[in-house]
C-alpha cells in the first residue's frame, strides 16, 4: 500500500451541494492521511454535508469558523491545525480524479509538483467522473519569471494562468521559509505564496498527467472580487520587490504583473466611482491622474467589446462547452 503522506486541505463556504464530492474524492486516495475542511462562515449545511460523506476512517477533520474569514485565514487554520508531510489544497466545488497522487508524488527533486486540471462547464458536471486520457508525464520545472508570466491573464482568452495549479507542497519547505498565506488577501492569494516561494528557491515541478477537475461556473468565487482585493493583490508585488535580493529577470516579471493587476484596479475603481457619484464626476477624477488614463479608457473599450463578443457566443452556444485543459499535453492512451 502506497504511504500515507498527504493532508487535503479544503477551504469551503456554502458549498452544501459540492463539499461532498470533493470529501469524497479526496478520502479515496490511499495516499491522503488528513482531509481537513475548513467551514469559513457557512450559513448553509457546509459542515454537515462534509460530514455525510465520511468514509469512517478517522482521516476527516471539520473546523468550524464563526465568521468568514477568507481562503488564506481558513488554509493557514488547516496547516496549523495538520501534521502529514505533503500538503494538498482543493477547492470545495472541485475533485480529484481518481489514482492522482499515485504517481505524481514520485522522487525527491521537487519541493511543489502539480499536475494537469480538466476544467469542467458545470452545465455538464455530474457525479460521474469526466474520462480524460492518459497524457505524457513530461516533467518540468517552472522558474519564478515564467510563473509570474503566466499569471498574467488576457482578455479574451479562456482561464488558463499557470496560477490555477493546485501543487501539492512540502511542509518542511513552507516551515523552513516561514511561509503561509498572507491572509489579507482575498484574490492570489495562491500565486503570493507560491512567487515568494520560488523566490526562496523553491523546486516547482509540472507534470502533464491530468489528476485535478475543476468546474467551472458562471458565479464562481475566483470569478468575483473587490476593487479593494485588486490592489492589496499589486501591493504584494510590490511588496516582493522591495527585497533587494530579487534577481533582475524577477523583478521585471513582477513590475510587469504589477502594472497589469493596477491597471485592473484603476479601470474597476474608476467602474465604482462613476456608478457612485456618475459619469462626469468620475471622469473628472481620472484626469487629475492622467497616468490611469490609459488602464481606464484602454478597459472600457475591451469590456464592450467582450460583452458583445459575449453575447455573441451565447447565441451560437447550443449547450454545455467541452471540456478543456490547462496545459498542453501529449496523449499516451485513452482510458
Amino acid at each position: 500500500m502506497a504511504t500515507s503522506t498527504v493532508c487535503v486541505i479544503i477551504a469551503a463556504r456554502n458549498a452544501q451541494t459540492t463539499i461532498a464530492r470533493a470529501v469524497t474524492s479526496a478520502l479515496r486516495e490511499m495516499r491522503v492521511s488528513e482531509v481537513v475542511v475548513v467551514d469559513d462562515g457557512s450559513g448553509d449545511a457546509t459542515a454537515e454535508a462534509s460530514l455525510a460523506a465520511d468514509d469512517g476512517s478517522g482521516r476527516l477533520h471539520i473546523i468550524r469558523l464563526d465568521h468568514n474569514q477568507g481562503p488564506a485565514h481558513a488554509r493557514n487554520r488547516a496547516i496549523a491545525d495538520s501534521r502529514a508531510p505533503l500538503i494538498a489544497i482543493l477547492d470545495a466545488d472541485d475533485f480529484f480524479l481518481p489514482g492522482r497522487f499515485d504517481t505524481m508524488l514520485d522522487g525527491q527533486d521537487w519541493d511543489f509538483v502539480a499536475d494537469n486540471i480538466v476544467f469542467i462547464d458545470e452545465r455538464s458536471a455530474s457525479h460521474t467522473e469526466p474520462q480524460v486520457p492518459r497524457f505524457e508525464a513530461a516533467p518540468r520545472f517552472l522558474d519564478i519569471e515564467s510563473f509570474v508570466d503566466g499569471n498574467i491573464s488576457r482578455r479574451g482568452a479562456s482561464r488558463g494562468e499557470i496560477g490555477f495549479l493546485k501543487p501539492v507542497m512540502r511542509r518542511a519547505f513552507l516551515d523552513l521559509h516561514g511561509l503561509r498565506y498572507q491572509e489579507g488577501l482575498r484574490l492570489g492569494e495562491d500565486y503570493d505564496l507560491y512567487a515568494r516561494a520560488l523566490l526562496n528557491g523553491a523546486r516547482y515541478k509540472i507534470v502533464h498527467g491530468c489528476g485535478y477537475g475543476a468546474v467551472v461556473r458562471a458565479d464562481s468565487l475566483s470569478g468575483r472580487h473587490r476593487t479593494e482585493d485588486l490592489k492589496r493583490l499589486y501591493e504584494a508585488d510590490r511588496d516582493m520587490l522591495a527585497s533587494a535580493t530579487v534577481p533582475d529577470a524577477a523583478r521585471a516579471a513582477l513590475m510587469r504583473h504589477e502594472r497589469h493587476v493596477r491597471g485592473r484596479y484603476e479601470l474597476r475603481h474608476f467602474l465604482d466611482r462613476k456608478a457612485g457619484s456618475g459619469l462626469l464626476r468620475a471622469s473628472l477624477g481620472a484626469l487629475t491622474r492622467p497616468s490611469t488614463l490609459p488602464a481606464i479608457v484602454g478597459g472600457v473599450a475591451a469590456d464592450k467589446l467582450e460583452a458583445f463578443r459575449g453575447k455573441q457566443g451565447e447565441r451560437a452556444a447550443s449547450g454545455p462547452m467541452p471540456h478543456r485543459y490547462l496545459l498542453p499535453a501529449r496523449i499516451v492512451a485513452q482510458k
